[in-house]
């Protein structure tokens, strides 16, 4: 794939069959996206052009690596004509998730397969050059683990635990992240690889992961994050919503009517981070005199059946639904996905979360609303920070180039 520098705001749509001609090899690619081998002929029905301008553009698409022979057609008289079909493994891409204390960095192929993952106890307050720099060399020796050069790598995503302005990958204030505030990761990262290079809040990113990877027929998916923070990604009508500045999402900073006179770190009362999240659980503990400091504390006493921890996990769920049963009138998603390391603790947490959204939501929008725990786990940014690379660099647009470039 050819250098691209900064953020791509959004992927263009994939072209659906059926839908007419399609005037470049990018768009024929989108077809061949879902992984089904086609043959010339079927793909020159699909879309209404000469089987001599499909040859042309299959032959580009061979060229590039991206598409492949997949054996052959059955034979209806003569020679079986050839079948083709996207190939995942053409290229790899290097997906990064940063955490509070933690980097997750993980080679994936096209299609969001895993093929190795490192995990780091970092502290993100250390500043960017800093974590950038330890990202950057461990990802220089984990790739050729999978057997890939850097001449292999399609992209790099990055998800980032605070506001991110995704058009340029620059973080905006963000208020567990010293140092970063209009930092350039991009140009930062693409010192050590001139690939596209992709950044985005981490919860925008985990609901992306999510979604593609076990609820792929939802058009409408929240991903709420309970951990340090509390955030969520919203997906409507299948496309990842970011807001006017990227921080579609933020309800750690709803404010919740019981927390009144509980100060938040962002400077205001009774925000759901400081009555929800896992240090504030903690601090709810530490004042009835159960030794708890953060949110692993909190974890190590539910796993031990603290009754204490329970009960304060369950009305951190509580808190938590109070804010969903709002946001369920106003997007009626079909499913919620609970996630982060609070959700580690399953049903203590959830039991909350569902015990209010169903009692205080519209009937009309739980008639069939799922609530459940994340499917991915921890591995939901990482599946999310690949899928926000591929979307892009598989483009019709940024496909059509490549193959402009390379030609």
């Amino acid at each position: 794939m050819s250098p691209r520098t900064g953020n791509s705001q959004t992927a263009e749509p994939v072209a659906a069959e059926g839908t007419g001609s399609l005037s470049r090899a990018g768009d024929l690619f989108q077809l061949l996206r879902d992984g089904r081998a086609r043959t010339r002929a079927e793909l020159a029905l699909t879309t209404g052009l000469a089987r001599s301008t499909v040859a042309s553009r299959i032959d580009a698409l061979i060229a590039s690596g991206l598409v492949g022979p997949a054996g052959e057609a059955t034979s209806s008289g003569g020679r079986p004509p050839s079948r083709f079909a996207f190939r995942p493994a053409a290229r790899a891409v290097l997906a990064v998730d940063v955490g509070a204390t933690h980097v997750i960095i993980a080679v994936t192929d096209l299609g969001g397969n895993i093929l190795r993952e490192r995990r780091l106890v970092q502290d993100v307050a250390a500043g960017p050059e800093a974590v950038l720099d330890r990202l950057v060399t461990e990802a220089t020796s984990l790739l050729p683990e999978t057997g890939r050069t850097p001449e292999d790598l399609a992209g790099f995503g990055i998800g980032l635990p605070g506001p991110v302005e995704h058009a340029t990958g620059m973080p905006v204030k963000p208020p567990i992240m010293p140092g970063w505030d209009g930092f350039d990761v991009v140009s930062y990262v693409q010192r050590s690889f001139p690939v596209p290079v992709l950044v985005d809040n981490d919860v925008n990113i985990m609901a992306l992961g999510e979604r593609t990877a076990h609820w792929p027929e939802h058009d409408n998916v929240l991903f709420i994050k309970v951990a340090t923070g509390i955030g969520a990604g919203i997906i409507s009508n299948g496309e990842l919503q970011r807001g006017a500045n990227g921080t579609a999402g933020d309800l750690g900073h709803v404010r919740v009517p019981r927390g009144d006179d509980v100060l938040c770190r962002c400077g205001n009362y009774g925000c759901l981070e400081a009555l929800a999240s896992g240090p504030a659980v903690a601090r709810t503990l530490a004042a009835q005199g159960v030794h708890a400091e953060s949110g692993a504390d909190v974890l190590r006493l539910v796993a031990e059946g603290n009754l204490q921890a329970i009960q304060a996990l369950r009305q951190a769920g509580r808190d938590v639904g109070d804010v969903l049963a709002t946001v369920v009138n106003l997007l009626n998603p079909s499913v919620i996905v609970v996630g982060g390391s609070l959700g580690q603790a399953g049903e203590h947490l959830m039991a909350g979360v569902r015990e209010v959204v169903y009692r205080r939501s519209l009937p009309l929008a739980t008639t069939h609303l799922r609530i459940g725990l994340s499917i991915a786990g921890s591995q939901a940014a990482v599946l999310g920070a690949s899928q926000m690379v591929t979307q892009h660099v598989l483009s019709p647009t940024v496909i059509e180039a490549t193959l402009q470039a390379t030609g």
